[in-house]
């Protein structure tokens, strides 16, 4: 393989995995109802912030037109802010000699295919999972959006519905649950029906169960650590978990020399940002660049929007072996 052959090679692969992303991310979207976004567009720096106008519903009040004109406080107009953060990724190395390919008389496209694919899914796996940690770790540091009973009570559709219930009046805004594939399974065991798969990828199923969205994946934020009884369950609303791509994917491919046989690596870098509605990534305590423990804490987001009914949703943790 020539230099520029290795050049080709690589354009190939940084092609060919943008395109499945990006076709993978289309079929996810539409399967989730949208409350997780996976989105194709990317920010410059450690954050992206956002700016908005605070509420200003809690002004409203009740005027008595005959009482004594008295002297009413006012409220300022404020802004809040809203901070995404850029996380950073990396796939490889994959080693392989060329002889080997040349030796069985295959050509280097399988190789293309081969490396894209794995690439592309690690990609859409890691932004899922991460979101999804986020998102527990977020909503699971607010007392009023968390349904703890794990240590009283199974997982079943009556504790559904009473995680939903903390979002009182606006719980038909929940749109999309995030569960494993055994709490899943549970809900299935117990005769809830009206289960059609929506959209199917490694480690991710989309099915709907009594008319909501139900994305089932055994995301690692979905288990409680060391207590592998319990289980997470998200109940999201439209654009919960934003997951933007930062559009930086940096791929290399190397040869190397000195040994019995010429080998060549495959390595890549990238990035994508996380955001959580209606909490913002403390960037004094969650720093730049955040590890996947700084994103699973859940100090480090910080409610920014007044109302928890604002917020990306509620969090069920239930015993999954009751």
């Amino acid at each position: 393989m020539a230099l520029s052959d290795m050049v080709v090679f690589n354009q190939y692969i940084v092609e060919a995995t943008i395109e499945s992303v990006c076709q993978e991310i289309d079929k996810f979207n539409a399967a989730s109802n949208g409350a997780i976004v996976l989105s194709s567009e990317g920010f410059d720096g450690d954050f992206m912030q956002k700016s908005m106008f605070a509420s200003l519903h809690s002004t409203q009040r009740r005027v008595d037109r005959y009482a004594a004109n008295g002297v009413q406080a006012g409220t300022a107009l404020a802004q809040i802010e809203d901070n995404v953060v850029k996380v950073a990724g990396g796939f490889g190395p994959v080693l392989w000699e060329p002889s080997q390919l040349t030796w069985i008389q295959k050509n280097e496209a399988m190789a293309v295919e081969a490396i894209s694919k794995n690439l592309s899914e690690a990609i859409m796996q890691d932004q899922l999972n991460t979101g999804i940690a986020s998102a527990v770790a977020a909503i699971g540091n607010v007392a009023a959006l968390t349904s703890d009973i794990s240590a009283t009570a199974g997982l079943t559709q009556a504790a559904l519905n009473g995680s939903h219930a903390l979002f009182g009046d606006r719980s038909q805004a929940l749109i999309t649950q995030v569960m494993t594939g055994a709490a899943y399974h549970k809900l299935l065991g117990q005769n809830i029906a009206n289960a059609n798969n929506l959209f199917e990828a490694t480690n991710v199923t989309v099915v709907e169960i009594l008319g909501k969205r139900v994305v089932v994946t055994d995301a690692p934020g979905l288990y409680v650590a060391g207590t592998p009884n319990e289980s997470n369950v998200l109940s999201l609303v439209s654009g919960g978990i934003v997951i933007s791509n930062a559009g930086d994917l940096i791929t290399n491919i190397d040869k190397t020399n000195l040994k019995d046989r010429i080998e060549t690596t495959f390595q890549a870098d990238y990035s994508f940002g996380v955001g959580i509605k209606g909490f913002a990534w403390d960037t004094a305590n969650g720093g730049k660049s955040p590890t996947d423990a700084e994103l699973s804490t859940g100090t480090n987001w910080d409610q920014f929007v007044t109302c928890e009914k604002d917020t990306a949703g509620v969090l069920l943790v239930a015993d999954a072996d009751q």
